[in-house]
């Protein structure tokens, strides 16, 4: 690094330190590392199948429970198999109420109908799950481009988030997800899921860095605690952690 051979840091721990400062203030998005405090609150979550969205989704709902505010859950996956009925579990187990509709139904229905029922009952945080799967890339980002358009007409007055679910083993694949979806809606944050292994979520500096998306949360395990506020010091820190 220009930094390092430029001062001349040849210790290990100082090289350490100097690589540590420089990823932190690469990955720091200040205020936008932080969810809006602003409600009524809609939360969008993307991703592909497989991430950890469902329970994120789930943890999400239990930290807004603790906080004190009223939590419902939009199952908008009608096209795997399950999904809703997932979602559905983890709605029970956290407490919150989940609107679905069948199988195979049209997505945008359940969001317009979640959003038309989160307004009656003065609902704080509306968290919808997507699917992450379709017949083909092209039919996955017009319908999340349906959904975001359904947001923004039937309750305009609403806080948006659109959270990016990244699970941190996947290395590139991570960069072209964050490419393509961000092409569709603007990604307000991403969550880094499955940091409880020994993935370090690098590959979440390169995202931070060329797409400038703040990280917002970490998944460090499958319990419903296990989501952490993004900390971009303790980070850094962890990416050198033997």
């Amino acid at each position: 690094d220009k930094a390092i051979n430029e001062r001349y840091i040849i210790q290990k721990d100082a090289v350490l330190k100097e690589f540590t400062s420089i990823i932190e203030n690469i990955i720091d998005k200040g205020d936008r590392n932080k969810m809006s405090e602003n409600y009524p609150l809609i939360i969008l979550m993307i991703g592909i199948n497989g991430g950890g969205k469902t329970t994120t989704i789930a943890k999400l709902a239990n930290i807004y429970k603790k906080k004190g505010r009223s939590v419902m859950l939009a199952a908008a996956d009608t096209f795997r198999a399950a999904a809703a009925e997932q979602l559905q579990m983890w709605g029970d187990r956290v407490g919150v109420r989940v609107i679905k509709h069948g199988e195979g139904t049209d997505p945008t229905a359940v969001i317009y109908d979640a959003i038309q029922s989160a307004k009656s009952n003065d609902i704080d945080v509306l968290i919808c799950d997507t699917a992450g799967r379709l017949q083909n890339k092209t039919n996955l980002m017009n319908e999340l481009e349906k959904m975001s358009r359904v947001i923004s007409r039937e309750y305009p007055e609403a806080t948006r988030e659109n959270l990016l679910v990244v699970d941190a083993t996947t290395g590139k694949n991570a960069i072209s997800q964050a490419e393509e979806f961000s092409n569709i809606t603007d990604i307000t944050g991403i969550v880094l899921t499955k940091m409880d292994g020994t993935a370090r979520g690098g590959i979440s500096i390169t995202i931070t860095d060329e797409y400038d998306m703040p990280i917002k949360f970490i998944g460090m395990g499958e319990g419903l605690d296990d989501l952490i506020p993004f900390n971009a010091h303790e980070f850094a820190e962890g990416i050198f952690d033997a």
